[in-house]
This record gives structure tokens, C-alpha cells and sequence, in this order.
């Protein structure tokens, strides 16, 4: 295996610090403590970020490389077509530096010289630039008679060649992955880890395709699926990833499985659901909507499985920004259309708040700057307001403009209106030990399983609870979701930072408000069943179920 490996040398020369391409990148914060430095690199100046021929790193005008001294960050160099060069802050005498070059990927965090001990990048995108991740310390220590440094920049990763079959043109994306490295500057440490779905988005089209991939333990197989979401498919096994390594026998990636030929996109349940009497069809989603706050770049995704739900286990009873939500106030996407607009976190209440006198014309939602609401939907102009509209789902599509929310009108028909062959709509019921709402497709064929107390039948029966009625083991109800059922979980209902409820009552958001700072919703409660047309204030938090229009 060849190992990737770049010798370079330090020469402190007192120069002026060259003009940095990107604006975010920090200026000296102490210029009496600076100390100018250049980085002279081996090679011809021009910078594929690997390459593939030989595996050498090489490098062009406005790379960056980030300077570490006791522990924390204290400056940059930036190439200017010959050398590295820029001003660090205060080093610590009797020290190595340290220096990272991360690919030139901007971090997530700011970075402050003197301040700052840690950041952390993501390399999802590689469809233009194969994203290096480099470290080493000097061989010297920093004094300040010292005239020249040296070391050697070791690759932090490895570069993967990976054949890809496809008949789609877009960019291959594969899961699984270690697509995110945490930089550690009071440790000298890079640790990698997942993002999200673990995303990694190699070049368009087929054919051979490098990337770069962070350690990681082997994968026997991951799953794989083209930008455009017309094929998914799955990669060959991918060995264990070291640091240096240089593999060029050709993972498989086959992407091939042409999901267009039944029109169901990535993340759907393959189950078609007429919505209206003009008979428009949605697939839903695969799992409830979550939010994951925890991220160091929060992110959008959908439920691993139907039944999952967070209730209180990530801390969203509380008023913490940065936990994983699946309760949301209506309308909390987290557009900003200038006026009033609400974040996937915000938990206010104005009945908790004692400080303010409930007025029942404020509300989540969207309105203008003076406070009064206006009945507006999460349609039209305002369908930014929709989680689905505005935001990229990563394992649905991970592009906005995908998924929206059934309006009030369109869940009633999904609930009580569609004709079906088999004349089933819905049934309440328990999987795996969770209870919730089984939707049957409008092709559900009864020979798979017949349900009881279909469509609402016997919901005030005070002998039983109607989720008792249809009992499935995981097993059993993967062979309903292989035919399109869709299973809704009484996930519980938050009201300010209180959740309560969970795993007996729940409601499901709209896109359509109802009267006075409320919105449609359909309730679910394990003593009764479930009931369409209910209404929610739009503070409270509610579970959405977001659905994809079928293609005509």
C-alpha cells in the first residue's frame, strides 16, 4: 500500500502576511506577538488535492494550512502560487507548531487565534475536490532565535478508488461513511466520525471515481443512491481505512436499482395514497420527521423506522437548541421570511410564560413584525413555513423542495374518504410494542393480512383499547411495509419544554390553520383510537409525517 507523505520545510522569514481567499478566515488578533513565517512545500505549485497516478499531494494558490502552539489555534498560512505564507499569534516558547491542512473544507466553528482548542470539518462533497486531511508537528521546538522549521505532513485519511455503475448522470452518494473529523489543538488529536447519514458524494456519472475516505472499521456492504434519486443501489465491501492509505483495486459501486420504474423516491414507503377526488396520489415518508440539534451542523432526517420517536430520550423537554427534536411548533421550519418565524427548537408557550398575557391571535406560524397573525397556510407563498418545502432531508433526496406536508383537506381523504378495493383505509394498531395508526395503500390486497376494527369502527370501545387489535412483531410488519403499509406512532405531545403523552396520545401537524392560533391535526389516543379534523394550538409540539407527490 503506498503511503502519501509530503516533506516540508519551515524558513521563519519576517514577510507580510498574504491577502487570504475566503473572508471567514481569521485575522491576528495580537499583532505585537506575531511572528511572520513562511512554508516552503515540495512540488510544482499546481494542486490536484491527491494525485491519482501517484498519489502525491500538491498544492496551488489560496490553500490553507492552520498553525496549533499550546494547545490552541494561533494562525494560518495561505499558498500564494509559490509558498505558504502568514503571521501566527504569541507561539508557546519551547513547543513544536503543529501544523492541519484540512482540505480547505472551511470549518464549522469560528476560529479565534489564542482562543480557540478545537473545530471540526465535514467532507461530504467531493464531486470537484478530493479533500486532504494532513497534520504533523515541526521536528523543532519554537524559540525565538529559531530560523527554520520542518516536517513532514502526513495524510490523516486514505484515497479510494471506486468504480461506479450507473445509469444516472447525477453525482453517487454512498452512507455510512466517517464523512466528518474533529481537530482537537489542546490534544494534537483528529478524530473522525459520522455525519448525518455518514454521506459521502463522489463525481457525476460512471466510471472511476476517487474519494476520499477517513478510518473507519470495515463495511461489509453500504447502501449507495444517485443525487437525482432515480437509482439506488448498494457498494461492494469496503476494507478498514488507515491513516495513509493508497487503495487503487476498485470498490464496486452498483447503482442500478432503478426505483422510477414504480415511481417510489428515496426515503418513501412504495405505497401510493389518493389524496383528493381528483385522485392525486403521495408516498409517505419512511419515518417521522427529526431534527438532529445535537449535530456540530444540525441537519434534517427521517426516522430509521416507522415506529422510532425520541419522546424525552434526547432532552426535547427542555429548551436546549442543540438536542434532537420529532415534536415541532407548526411551521417551524426555520425560514426567515422577515417577518415572524420560528426554529425547529423554539419551544415558547404562552401559557407557561408568566410574563405575558396570552392572546390567542399570536402563534407559530409566520405573520407581520406588529405580532397579529394572519390565516395563512404552509402553502403558496408561504410553503417555505413547510419542514419538507424548505429544507433538504439527507436520507430523503437531501435537496429542498422534496417532501411537504398533507394540508388538513388531503389527510381527511388519506383518513376517511379514499375508495380502496379492499375497502380498508386504516386501522389503529401496535408494532413491535409501540402503538400507533396503520394507513393501508389504495391497492392494499387483503390476502397479505386482514385487519380488525378497520376505518374507525369500534374507537369508543370501553372494553379494549383499539391499538390492541392488530398486534405485529417486527418481522411481521416488515412484510406490511414491503407492501406500502404506513405506520403513524403515538409519539407523545410537547407543550412548552413538557412532553407528555408518549406512547399514548399524539398529534399530527397540517399545513392548513383552523381558527385563532390553531391548526388541523389528526390526534391519536390509546383509550379511544384516532380522530381527523382536531385541532392543535400551533405552539404545542406535534410529529409530522411528510409525504412526496406521485408523478403523473
Amino acid at each position: 500500500m503506498k503511503k502519501l507523505s509530503i516533506i516540508v520545510a519551515l524558513m521563519v522569514l519576517f514577510v507580510a502576511m498574504t491577502q487570504c481567499k475566503k473572508e471567514e478566515q481569521p485575522t491576528p488578533s495580537s499583532e505585537d506577538k506575531g511572528v511572520a513565517i513562511t512554508l516552503n512545500i515540495k512540488g510544482d505549485g499546481t494542486r490536484m488535492d491527491v494525485n491519482t497516478n501517484t498519489g502525491a499531494v500538491t498544492y496551488e494558490s489560496g490553500d490553507v494550512v492552520y498553525v496549533a502552539s499550546g494547545g490552541k489555534y494561533v494562525g494560518m498560512l495561505t499558498h500564494n502560487g509559490t509558498n505558504f505564507g502568514g503571521t501566527i499569534t504569541d507561539p508557546t516558547v519551547g513547543e513544536p507548531l503543529h501544523f492541519y491542512f484540512l482540505g480547505n473544507v472551511t470549518p464549522a466553528e469560528t476560529l479565534t487565534q489564542g482562543v480557540t482548542t478545537s473545530c471540526s470539518v465535514v467532507i461530504s462533497d467531493q464531486t470537484e475536490e478530493l479533500p486532504v486531511i494532513e497534520y504533523a508537528p515541526s521536528n523543532e521546538t519554537y524559540t525565538g532565535g529559531v530560523t527554520a522549521f520542518t516536517a513532514m505532513l502526513l495524510n490523516k485519511c486514505a484515497l479510494v478508488k471506486f468504480d461506479v455503475t450507473t445509469s444516472s448522470n447525477a453525482a453517487t452518494c454512498i452512507t455510512g461513511m466517517n464523512n466528518k473529523v474533529t481537530v482537537s489543538f489542546a490534544e494534537n488529536t483528529l478524530t473522525p466520525s459520522q455525519e448525518g447519514t455518514g454521506l459521502i458524494k463522489l463525481g457525476e456519472g460512471s466510471g472511476e471515481r476517487w474519494a476520499i475516505l477517513l478510518p473507519q472499521d470495515a463495511v461489509e456492504e453500504c447502501d449507495a443512491f444517485s443525487e437525482d434519486g432515480a437509482y439506488t443501489g448498494t457498494c461492494a465491501s469496503i476494507p478498514a481505512i488507515t491513516e495513509n492509505a493508497y487503495l487503487t483495486a476498485g470498490i464496486v459501486v452498483n447503482v442500478s436499482t432503478e426505483v422510477n420504474s414504480s415511481d417510489v423516491p428515496v426515503g418513501a414507503i412504495s405505497g401510493k395514497f389518493t389524496i383528493n377526488a381528483n385522485g392525486d396520489q403521495v408516498y409517505f415518508s419512511q419515518g417521522n420527521l427529526q431534527y438532529i440539534g445535537s449535530a456540530s451542523t444540525p441537519y434534517w432526517k427521517f426516522a430509521d423506522h416507522q415506529w422510532d420517536y425520541f419522546g424525552t430520550s434526547t432532552g426535547q423537554n427542555s429548551d436546549d437548541p442543540n438536542v434532537d427534536r420529532d415534536l415541532f411548533g407548526w411551521g417551524t421550519s426555520g425560514w426567515d421570511n422577515g417577518n415572524i418565524f420560528y426554529q425547529p427548537y423554539d419551544t415558547y408557550n404562552p401559557y407557561h410564560d408568566e410574563s405575558y398575557e396570552y392572546d390567542e391571535d399570536m402563534g407559530y406560524g409566520y405573520g407581520p413584525t406588529d405580532g397579529t397573525y394572519y390565516n395563512y397556510d404552509l402553502t403558496g407563498q408561504y410553503a417555505n413555513a413547510d419542514w419538507g418545502v424548505y429544507n433538504a432531508i439527507a436520507n430523503g433526496g437531501n435537496m429542498p423542495n422534496q417532501w411537504r406536508t398533507l394540508t388538513g383537506e388531503e389527510w381527511g381523504y388519506v383518513f376517511d374518504r379514499r375508495i380502496t378495493p379492499s375497502g380498508i383505509r386504516r386501522a389503529c394498531g401496535n408494532v413491535g410494542g409501540v402503538n400507533g395508526v396503520i394507513l393501508l395503500p389504495d391497492n392494499w390486497n387483503t390476502e397479505i393480512c386482514m385487519l380488525n376494527k378497520t376505518n374507525g369502527d369500534d374507537l369508543d370501545d370501553d372494553e379494549e383499547s383499539p391499538f390492541n387489535s392488530n398486534i405485529f412483531t417486527l418481522d411481521e410488519w416488515e412484510t406490511l411495509e414491503n407492501n406500502g403499509a404506513v405506520f403513524l406512532p403515538l409519539a407523545g405531545d410537547r407543550q412548552g419544554v413538557f412532553v407528555t403523552g408518549v406512547g399514548y396520545v399524539s398529534y399530527y401537524w397540517s399545513a392548513s390553520r383552523a381558527e385563532d392560533g390553531l391548526s388541523m391535526s389528526l390526534f391519536m389516543d390509546y383509550a379511544h383510537g384516532a380522530y381527523w379534523a382536531e385541532v392543535d394550538y400551533l405552539f404545542n409540539g406535534c410529529s409530522v409525517r411528510l409525504a412526496q407527490d406521485v408523478e403523473p
